[in-house]
This record gives C-alpha cells, sequence and structure tokens, in this order.
C-alpha cells in the first residue's frame, strides 16, 4: 500500500515527468514516484544504491542483473 501523498503529493516539475510517462508508457511505476517523492531524504540515497548493486562490481553481467531484477518484478506482480 503506497501513501496517497506519495501517489500524489509531488511538485510541478515531477508531475511532468509522471505525465510524459503515463502518456508514452501507460502508467508510471510506483517505484519512480516513490523516487521523486522527497528525493533527498529517500530517492537520491535508492538510486545511488540501486547504480551500485547493478552496475558495480559482481561476478554477473549487467545483463544477468537486469533480468534478475526483471524476473523479481514479475514474481512481484511489479509493472516495469
Amino acid at each position: 500500500m503506497r501513501l496517497a501523498k506519495v501517489h500524489r503529493g509531488h511538485p510541478l516539475p515531477d508531475k511532468l515527468k509522471l505525465a510524459a510517462m503515463r502518456l508514452f508508457a501507460g502508467h508510471a511505476p510506483g517505484v519512480v514516484r516513490t523516487l521523486l517523492y522527497r528525493k533527498s531524504f529517500f530517492g537520491h540515497h535508492f538510486s545511488e544504491l540501486t547504480q551500485q548493486v547493478m552496475r558495480g562490481p559482481s561476478a554477473w553481467s549487467v545483463g544477468e542483473r537486469e533480468m534478475f531484477a526483471a524476473l523479481v518484478s514479475r514474481l512481484n506482480q511489479c509493472v516495469f
């Protein structure tokens, strides 16, 4: 469950980004809404962590990590 404020409480520039996503992709993923909400508190730090996990040193290739993330998202019924 996501708080209504996270769903609708974005400043105008972020609302425009989300509207563009809905227009071109048909939806704006919940993770994007969460990352845009209170960027300095959560979004920026979580984005940095995600970049380290997905692009940092690893025995897995970037493609393997992307496929793993896509599979986990699918199993969690997450629309990406």
